[in-house]
C-alpha cells in the first residue's frame, strides 16, 4: 500500500464512506486498489463501523452496476 499523509488518509476515508464515490475514483486519485482501501478502512475504523460500512457497500453494489 502506498504511503499516505494523514490528510490524504482522512480524504480516502471520507471518499470511501461516501455513497457517491466509487473505488475506481479513489484508485484514480490516490493509486489505491479496492483491497488497499478496505485494508485502510479496517485499520482506521472501529470494527463495528467497518462491518457496517462493508455491509452498506455490498448492499449498494448489488443494486448498481458501477459502484464500490
Amino acid at each position: 500500500m502506498k504511503d499516505l499523509s494523514d490528510p490524504e488518509i482522512s480524504d480516502v476515508i471520507h471518499m470511501a464512506l461516501s455513497d457517491h464515490i466509487a473505488f475506481s475514483d479513489i484508485k484514480e486519485q490516490y493509486g489505491l486498489s479496492e483491497s488497499d482501501v478496505k485494508k485502510l478502512m479496517r485499520k482506521s475504523l472501529k470494527s463495528g463501523s467497518y462491518r457496517a460500512w462493508r455491509k452498506r457497500v455490498s448492499r449498494f453494489s448489488e443494486r448498481r452496476a458501477h459502484y464500490k
